[in-house]
């Protein structure tokens, strides 16, 4: 499975941004697509995720300013970023689990300054 991440980039705080990852190769199930992020100096965290069936899970320090959605027509996943804080900032990673193995994107920027 390739993941291919898209919409990164700089806002300033308490601005919007949409990120973007289509799955494509081997693709049977995608039983989880979802998003973490790396901050500078910091370990890799979840930030959405999404199951196959709908249920959703978010990091606390997101919920009420992130969704994450899911076309499984398209085998893509989306994160809507509202409200950003420069806390945000970060390398954000698509992620999708599916059988018993992992894939990751390439990461993308996501920059929230004044």
């Amino acid at each position: 499975v390739q993941l291919q991440a898209s919409g990164g980039g700089l806002v300033q705080p308490g601005g919007s941004l949409r990120l973007s990852c289509a799955a494509s190769g081997s693709i049977f199930s995608l039983d989880v697509m979802g998003w973490y992020r790396q901050a500078p100096g910091k370990q890799r965290e979840l930030v959405a995720a999404s199951t196959r069936g709908g249920s959703t899970n978010y990091a606390d320090s997101v919920k009420g300013r992130f969704a994450i959605s899911r076309d499984n027509a398209k085998s893509v996943v989306y994160l809507q970023m509202n409200s950003l804080k420069p806390e945000d900032t970060g390398v954000y990673y698509c992620h999708v689990a599916q059988g018993y193995r992992n894939y990751w994107g390439q990461g993308t920027q996501v920059t929230v300054s004044s």
